[in-house]
């Protein structure tokens, strides 16, 4: 790592230390970069070094400390001040952060990220990259990086040598973070694991304990833990650049450095606390790494479930978990506090830390008694303090401000005052302005003004059209289009406009024609039925062009619009003038103002109230004719427009613009303009006062003697006091005179509210105010004493307006008084304020039309009073006080906060060694019946991971100790990625916007949903004393029906008969049909390409099972009864080995076979069921055999361990004589085996006559007979797809056309083509076949359609599933296929499962299946409510088809074994002669499933036995009449039983979730949901950028508690192909959470949500 000089430079010459000071004065002013200093100082430095033993690097810039003493000196001065800024809130975030240290708190996990998505740009484009120097960013950033700042993606600096700084600069180095973050690569990639870390010089006392003192100079520098989390030293933490390297590494690139002298001081003194104090968390560790030990006896780790090589989708895979391969235990090295193993902190770990955070309760316990319903959500939410302070005083009465009187010899209104100077006085200035290079470029004079304003109105009312004529009338609204550094054009247009009557709608440039917030403006001229846009030469070819017709591209939103430049008119005719067409009630002019959601509105201002208002600020300000003003401010609309078009003009001054642009260059330039031109009046923000304090270098020739007002624009806003404080202790040496300084309060809508008089005099003239924040956010004014921490200290706007009545109403609600100590909204009434939004009445009249009200509901007067959007109040002497403002009050729990009380606590935070100051934006967002406060800033491009983090930390204290809220989302994006206002501030509807809409990209993210919410629903209790008897009587007296219901009768077959005693079993019958129906073509397998591979008659098949037999009898030598693994793929050999085991007297047992591509987890599948179903022999085909012996097999599992392996391609030739051993009922005829989605692998036992009754009841249910056709496309391994496959056709003797799946993933029209060709009445199919022609074959319906597919045939298309049924799946399936005959009514789904594998199946003659809609709240109360369909909460839910013949279901509850009625969710319970035997075994824990094949009920008929099926549902009675003339039962699947979450005492079917989280992004492609330890942990898979992984967090966390009223705990975002899924497309949850905890996921992110 880059070591660097330290050199002592009090040995230098004085030459050489002057040009240091020289050079870091510079710095601390903002005039060099961080990397410039560093070059001049080492270039300054050379000649000395060999002077200088070498040193490692020390931080400020390695100076000495009395050097660095000096720099801060210089830096307070330019750190200090800041728009937001106030000292009080500077020492509050100390004390509070301080405060927070001594509370022991256990360290926030560090959310993970990949290495590619770290520190990197997002790819989208820079907005605005030019001029990212934005409104409220200090110019002299601190350390003064113009260079990064100004340019469009700042350089990234060298990262290596900010980790090697000492904590002095780098804040909370001792805080324990774990950062698994594979971080930047660099020199930060293998610390030394036990060197602790160095603490800074001037910090370190000589006993080793911390110094305690503190200044607003280190902030943030405090010694260990001033995150507050918890004081313990950090231990580097290894981050991994390779993870190949990482995984197979076991910590051998970790050997400890030798610490050097001085740390090994620090360490000896601090021995001991190092060991103590990392102890608690070493334990934590220890037990989290034992609950990763999995239950199996064996210490073993789940097969890795992600694919590295590629991301589509593996091929899905049964996954067993906890099968035996070796696992890498991590060691834990207690004595060095280290962790050795991997060298990453383990996600278990991080859970435990998360969790040990969770466990202190923050916010106030959850109220007691709770309906789950939305109401009490909104009154929680709102819940009422009794302890919260009430105002005291009495109601206020209205404030009056002076009487408006006019003074003589002002021009009668604007038009005339132009026509007065520019005959009278032509040659004075009106306006000039200056170019960004500080020259003065042009000058307006008022003659000029009033023969170019003729011009334009002359050509307005005659030349805008085409061939001369015109478009424009008067009254008609027009676009004033001019960029900001053009007002000389503008003022004329303006003029022009009101000299011809027309209304000019003045707005900003649109500079792309995706502008954020220029769709909104479109509107606005719509609304106002604007057609022509006035504009400028230049500003005309600056406007994007349409390539092809060179015309002004239209703009989104935008109406049509006639482009119209104003220069270089012809000259009106003489004997033109423009008439007095107009009365003083029209409107003259239109502004544009937004609301909090980013609307925009016009403001209509009438001709009375314009010319109104410009007596009033001349009255006010005390204008007269002549005088010079400078002006910094946005012309076009609010306070600059006020005075710097209207009031100047009215008043004959002379007006000097300083344009944003030459603000970034030189922002003392209005100082200098003031100097120049001894201007009497400025008018400018807060941030132009800020800005000007930081070009210190050019106040030498600056004095501000001649200036009389010093208007402070946003003197509202509560943070400009700071500027104005600041700015007068600076400058008034410069001739400065405090009563200059006047701050306005004001609104587009109510005009000018409030000024402070320039030159006043008196003892309310000003005021000043410490007032409680705590009072304030319930609305209550409380004076705090001067040195509280949680103040806000306020500066009067002034007096109310000549002429005007302000009054205070309550902000809520009807529109009361406040009393004298409340907080309201100020209202005005005057004859000076807007008349109305225009086109938008409704808010009109609750904006411009209030009438307040006494406390009795009598009016206070009969006067309408325009509502300001200012909150205050009124202090002694008449004095207004602004404390917020409408659209910046964010209401959280039932209080009040104001975004910019929050903003400046946040940037109290060290403000600029993270963020960019003026970049940030706070805004709350509606979750859960209640306001939650986001917060999003721009980081600085080199803050590392670790910095940034540490950094959200502390503002998430800072806030909660200052405001008592907390933050709900903390965002941090790359530099110039937030969207900007025209002027360069953070556009704040769009920034929400984006976040809302996910498409923010954040380069960090922490949210706080556990801090933050408290108005969940109450957890449901369960009442255990209430029994299942109870529970049944209760059924009975409401009337409810107990949940019971019966497939048909299987008839009665006569069972003495000889025919029924020969043909019992299915090996006999496939003997008999070998015979009677020999040359029945019974199956046919087709290939991808629709063509016959093979097919098979019964004689064909007999015979070929002979031959099986006479191989296993032969070679294997096996006897009656012996268990045969079937590894075939799905084919003719598969059927014909099966009945070969079974004639042989053998059991069969179908495995699936492995992968070839994916060995690694489908192999130790194969390897486990032959070994657990204890098969004496493996069956299967040459190439199959081939792959189990290949070495890439044998890496994964022991060739050896496999049984004999026999080839069936290679079948004896000639028969043994007697090889047919005839089967008994109760004998096995074959083993299932199947992986449950939580990875439990079950194999039952399925007797001959089970399987006898399984092919009758489904012959019964679905008419199959020899003359039938059925479609089969589906896996032959297990449940029904094997019964379909293997059973039905040789039973019922009807032709199955064999489909395997994997040949439609390569063709996916195969199986329709051959349902169509083959005129298919029946198919089969699973839910991966269907969703694949779905997908696949979306867009080319058509062509099928050429090709003559036609479904028109098919009466049945079933779903064979496990599952609840897919019903959009099976939906979208049905409508696309309607094009092409397929009947909506033919679509179903069956139900099976392991104690049955076909309970519900569609038959021929059943009723349509039918839908219901459930609320989902009842249903995680495992009640059943019936809803409308669209009714919020609602879910639909399809049955699963029609109950088998012979079967019987009913609902029992799981804990209680009670029958549920009709209205309660259970468990199905089912009775039917194809139950299975029992379980051969279970893999996993048996206890739990002994009663699964013989459960009764505790109530009602409790002799007869059930098989329990493990999935939860209900019965229901639907209007459909069955063939038989009974009323049908429809059964109805909800989900598995062991895949249920339980949390707060509620059920939770992960699907549900899962659907929620699918529809809040568009890029989620795929999601899983599952707990542990109580934490919900949600993997989402992300289709597209990985910067775009971080914009899903806080969407997938507010749609869960939105819609399921849950906190997520951890979202890991994931690479599209990651969740696990099984071979019948179902996800299996459980193996994804072995994968996560055991660190196999590589996730793109990881987010732990506090």
């Amino acid at each position: 790592m880059a070591t660097e000089i330290t050199i002592d430079v009090t040995q230098l010459p004085q030459d050489i230390r002057d040009k240091l000071a020289e050079l870091e004065l510079e710095l601390s002013e903002g005039d060099i970069t961080q990397k410039g200093y560093e070059k001049k100082r080492s270039r300054i430095l050379a000649p000395y070094i060999p002077k200088q033993a070498l040193a490692p690097k020390s931080n400020e810039g390695s100076a000495s400390p009395s050097t660095r003493a000096k720099r801060r000196q210089h830096r307070r001065l330019t750190r200090n001040e800041s728009r937001y800024h106030s000292e009080v809130r500077q020492e509050a975030v100390q004390q509070a952060l301080a405060a927070m240290q001594s509370r022991p708190k256990p360290s926030l996990p560090m959310p993970s990220k990949r290495t590619s998505v770290m520190g990197r740009a997002p790819d989208h484009t820079q907005h605005d990259s030019g001029d990212s120097s934005t409104d409220d960013d200090s110019v002299g950033n601190e350390e003064g990086d113009l260079d990064d700042q100004d340019s469009g993606t700042p350089p990234e600096r060298d990262r290596g040598d900010r980790n090697n700084r000492t904590a002095n600069d780098t804040p909370t180095q001792q805080v324990l973070i774990h950062s698994d973050s594979s971080s930047t690569g660099s020199a930060r990639e293998t610390p030394p694991m036990n060197r602790p870390p160095k603490l800074p010089e001037r910090n370190r006392v000589s006993n080793g304990t911390p110094a305690v003192g503190l200044t607003y100079a280190n902030l943030g520098n405090l010694p260990g833990g001033n995150l507050g989390w918890e004081e313990r030293p950090v231990h580097p933490i290894e981050h991994r650049s390779n993870r190949e390297a990482d995984r197979s590494s076991t910590g051998s690139n970790m050997k400890p450095q030798t610490p050097s002298s001085d740390q090994q001081s620090y360490h000896h003194q601090h021995g001991s606390n190092l060991q103590r104090n990392s102890r608690p968390e070493i334990t934590d560790l220890v037990e989290a790494m034992h609950n990763l030990r999995t239950h199996g006896s064996q210490s073993s780790q789940p097969p890795d479930v992600t694919s590295t090589g590629q991301s589509r989708r593996v091929a899905p895979a049964d996954r067993v978990n906890r099968f035996n391969q070796k696992r890498s235990q991590s060691s834990v090295d207690e004595s060095s506090g280290t962790i050795t193993g991997t060298g990453r902190w383990k996600v278990s770990a991080k859970i435990q830390q998360l969790l040990n955070t969770l466990k202190r309760p923050k916010r106030r316990p959850l109220p007691e008694f709770y309906e789950d319903d939305d109401i009490e959500l909104e009154m929680a939410a709102k819940n009422k303090d009794p302890n919260a302070p009430k105002p005291e005083g009495s109601v206020m009465s209205p404030a009056l401000g002076e009487q408006l009187v006019i003074p003589s010899g002002l021009p009668r209104n604007l038009e005339a005052a132009v026509q007065r100077y520019g005959s009278a006085t032509f040659k004075a200035p009106v306006a000039t302005v200056l170019d960004p290079n500080g020259k003065l470029t042009i000058t307006l004079s008022y003659g000029k003004l009033l023969s170019r304003s003729h011009k334009i109105a002359f050509a307005l009312l005659n030349k805008t059209g085409h061939k001369g004529e015109s478009v424009v009338k008067t009254g008609d609204r027009v676009a004033l289009v001019y960029p900001n550094n053009d007002p000389i054009n503008f003022i004329c247009a303006f003029y022009g406009c009101l000299f011809a009557g027309v209304v000019p709608v003045p707005i900003e440039v649109p500079l792309t024609r995706r502008d954020a917030g220029s769709q909104q403006i479109g509107f606005l001229l719509g609304s106002c039925s604007v057609q022509v846009a006035l504009t400028s030469e230049a500003c005309l070819k600056g406007l994007p062009k349409s390539a092809a017709s060179g015309e002004v591209v239209a703009f989104k939103g935008w109406p049509k619009l006639t482009w119209f430049v104003t220069e270089h008119l012809g000259k009106a005719p003489k004997d033109w003038s423009p008439s007095p067409r107009v009365t003083d009630e029209t409107p003259a002019y239109i502004e544009y103002t937004t609301d909090r959601d980013g609307s925009v509105m016009g403001v209509t201002m009438n001709r009375a109230a314009m010319l109104a208002h410009c007596r009033s600020l001349t009255t006010a300000c005390n204008y007269t004719e002549g005088e010079v003003m400078v002006c910094v401010l946005d012309f076009k609309r609010e306070v600059g427009l006020w005075h710097s078009i209207l009031t100047s003009v009215f008043n004959g001054m002379h007006v000097i613009f300083i344009p944003y642009a030459l603000m970034k260059v030189n922002p003392a330039s209005w100082m200098q303009m003031i100097t120049k031109y001894r201007a009497s009046i400025a008018i400018v923000k807060s941030r132009d006062l800020h800005w000007g304090l930081l070009a210190t270098r050019d106040h030498r020739d600056i004095s501000l003697a001649s200036l009389r007002l010093l208007l402070v624009s946003d003197g509202a806003n509560p943070w400009s006091l700071s500027s104005c404080d600041q700015f007068l202790s600076v400058f008034q040496n410069k001739g400065l005179r405090p009563d200059a300084i006047c701050p306005c309060a004001s609104s587009s809508e109510a005009l000018t509210v409030s000024l402070r008089r320039p030159g006043r005099a008196g003892v309310n003239a000003t005021g000043r105010g410490v007032l409680s924040m705590q009072g304030l956010s319930y609305g209550v004014v409380r004076v705090d004493q001067e040195n509280s921490l949680t103040s806000l200290t306020l500066q009067d706007c002034g007096q109310v307006m000549p002429g005007a009545v302000i009054v205070v109403v309550r902000m809520d609600g009807q529109p009361y008084l406040c009393k004298t100590d409340e907080v309201g909204e100020i209202c005005v009434h005057s004859s000076a304020t807007g008349a109305q939004y225009w086109g938008l009445q409704g808010l009109t009249n609750q904006t411009f039309k209030v009438q307040p009200q006494q406390a009795d509901g009598t009016s206070v007067s009969d006067s309408e009073y325009v509502r300001s959007g200012l909150l205050g109040f009124l202090g002694p002497g008449g004095l207004v006080f602004v404390c917020g403002s409408r659209n910046g009050l964010m209401s959280v729990s039932g209080r009040k906060h104001n975004a910019d009380d929050i903003i400046a606590t946040v940037l109290a935070v060290e403000p600029m060694k993270f963020i960019y100051r003026g970049r940030i934006a706070v805004f709350s967002i509606k979750v859960l019946r209640d306001e939650r406060i986001c917060v999003i800033a721009e980081q600085r491009p080199d803050c590392s991971e670790e910095e940034s983090f540490q950094w959200m930390s502390r503002v998430l204290q800072a806030v909660d100790s200052i405001h008592q809220v907390g933050i709900f989302c903390l965002v941090l994006v790359n530099p110039n990625c937030l969207p900007k206002t025209p002027l360069g501030g953070i556009h704040l509807s769009e920034t929400k916007r984006r976040f809302l809409e996910g498409t923010l990209h954040p380069a960090n993210v922490l949210m706080c949903p556990h801090t933050c919410v408290t108005n969940l629903p109450k957890p449901r209790e369960i009442h255990s004393d209430v029994g299942p008897a109870s529970v049944m009587v209760g059924n009975i007296v409401q009337g409810n029906r107990l949940a019971s219901a019966q497939g048909r009768d299987l008839g009665v077959v006569d069972e003495e008969s000889d025919t029924a005693k020969k043909y019992q079993f299915i090996s006999e019958i496939l003997k008999w049909r070998s015979t009677s129906t020999a040359d029945h073509v019974i199956f046919t397998l087709l290939n991808s390409k629709g063509t016959v591979t093979m097919t098979m008659t019964c004689s064909q098949l007999h015979k070929r099972a002979e031959r099986v037999a006479c191989l296993l009898l032969e070679r294997a030598k096996i006897n009656t009864g012996d268990n045969i693994a079937l590894v075939f793929p799905p084919g003719l050999d598969l059927i014909a080995a099966f009945y070969g085991c079974l004639y042989a007297g053998a059991v069969p047992v179908t495995v699936r076979p492995p992968h070839p591509q994916n060995l690694q987890t489908t192999l130790p599948t194969v390897r486990m069921i032959t070994e657990v179903s204890k098969s004496v022999l493996i069956l299967s085909t040459q190439n199959v055999i081939k792959l189990l012996r290949s070495k890439e097999a044998s890496n994964v599992v022991d060739v050896k361990s496999w049984p004999l392996t026999l080839d069936t391609d290679d079948l004896p030739k000639r028969k043994l004589a007697s090889i047919y051993r005839a089967p008994t009922a109760e004998m096995i005829a074959y083993l299932d085996f199947s992986v449950s989605t939580t990875g439990m692998l079950a194999g039952i036992k399925m007797s001959h006559s089970a399987v006898t009754s399984l092919c009758r009841s489904m012959k019964l249910a679905c008419e199959l007979y020899p003359s039938r056709h059925v479609a089969l496309c589906l896996d032959p391994y297990c449940g029904l797809g094997f019964a379909l496959w293997c059973l039905s056709s040789v039973y019922s003797g009807h032709h199955s056309i064999l489909i395997p799946p994997s040949e439609v993933e390569v063709n996916p029209s195969l199986w329709l083509s051959a349902v169509s060709q083959y005129k298919v009445r029946d198919t089969f199919c699973s839910y991966g076949v269907m969703e694949l022609c779905t997908k696949g074959l979306g867009s080319s319906v058509g062509l099928l359609k050429q090709r003559g597919v036609n479904l028109a045939c098919v009466r049945t298309c079933v779903v064979v599933a496990e599952e609840r049924p897919r019903i959009n799946l099976t939906n979208s399936f049905s409508k696309l296929f309607s094009a092409l005959g397929l009947s909506p009514r033919a679509v179903s789904t069956s139900f099976g499962c392991r104690v049955n594998v076909a309970i519900c199946l569609q038959g021929a003659s059943s009723p349509e299946p039918s839908t219901v809609y459930v609320d989902l709240r009842s249903l995680r109360h495992d009640r059943v409510t019936l809803v409308e369909r669209g009714s919020p909460h609602s879910l639909c839910l399809m049955e699963s088809g029609k109950l088998l013949p012979g079967s019987k279901v009913i609902i029992a509850n799981p804990d209680t074994k009670g029958q549920c009625g009709d209205s309660h969710l259970g468990e199905i319970w089912v009775q039917s002669p194809h139950n299975a035997s029992g379980y051969f075994t279970i893999f996993g824990d048996e206890s739990s499933y002994a009663d699964h094949f013989n459960a009764r009920l505790v109530t009602g008929t409790t002799g007869e036995v059930y098989a329990r099926t493990g999935y939860l549902g209900f019965l229901r009675r639907t209007e459909n009449v069955q063939a038989d003339g009974e009323l049908h039962d429809a059964v109805f699947v909800v989900g598995a039983l062991d895949e249920t979450i339980m949390l707060r005492g509620l059920r939770y079917h992960p699907i549900d979730i899962e659907n929620s989280i699918l529809r809040c992004h568009k890029k989620i492609t795929e999601c899983a949901v599952f707990t542990w330890t109580n934490l919900l942990v949600i993997v989402v898979e992300l289709e597209g950028n990985e910067n775009e992984a971080l914009d899903v967090v806080p969407l997938v966390t507010n749609c869960v508690l939105e819609e399921h009223f849950l906190i997520v705990g951890v979202v890991v975002v994931v690479d599209p192909g990651v969740v696990p899924i099984n071979s019948r497309g179902e996800k299996q949850r459980m193996h994804l959470r072995d994968g996560f905890l055991a660190d196999q996921l590589d996730p793109i992110f990881v987010a732990y949500n506090m």
